[in-house]
């Protein structure tokens, strides 16, 4: 449009236009391409102002997602610290299992492991001031009194949930 802009304009100044009427049809072209200029002028402004403010965008977005993951890799990193510290502690908790079931008669292992499948892992529970810790129960007197009366080394279960009762200093007898 420039071009044809200007090739109008020399024709126009070189005077080799001489009809009026060539003339102002010449003239009004040269006004309606330059009007025209200006409209596409304003927009390539406006796409340039928009492809601005998009890569503006862009870059905001681009630095809230390295933000995210960076996070992302700390909370990996918390989660990978928090199971391999779970590992260690399910070994040592094992280790120690297997040292204190050695001490232990076989028939009473063999009993524990029967109740814990059958009360869903829970085999065994502390009596805890006249409470049985499996059940949440409390123990009536007869059971309480029986409980007092046996050997320390004697095997006693809830009467409620049938767990192993595991007496403790703190089990209010």
């Amino acid at each position: 449009m420039r071009q044809r802009a200007a090739r109008n304009q020399q024709r126009l100044d070189s005077g080799a236009v001489t009809s009026p009427k060539d003339l102002e049809s010449l003239q009004h072209e040269i006004a309606s391409l330059a009007r025209r200029q200006g409209d596409l002028e304003d927009v390539v402004l406006e796409i340039m102002e928009r492809r601005e403010a998009a890569q503006e965008r862009a870059t905001e977005l681009t630095g809230r997602v390295e933000s995210v993951e960076t996070k992302l890799e700390d909370a990996v990193a918390r989660r990978d610290a928090a199971v391999a510290e779970l590992d260690r502690e399910a070994a040592s908790v094992t280790k120690e299992r297997e040292t204190v079931s050695a001490t232990v008669p076989p028939e009473l292992i063999k009993l524990y492991e029967k109740l814990r499948v059958q009360q869903g892992g829970v085999g065994a529970a502390k009596l805890y001031q006249r409470r049985c810790e499996g059940c949440r129960l409390e123990l009536n007197i007869t059971e309480l009194n029986d409980v007092r009366g046996a050997a320390p080394d004697q095997v006693v279960r809830c009467e409620n949930c049938r767990r192993i009762l595991v007496r403790t200093p703190e089990s209010g007898l």
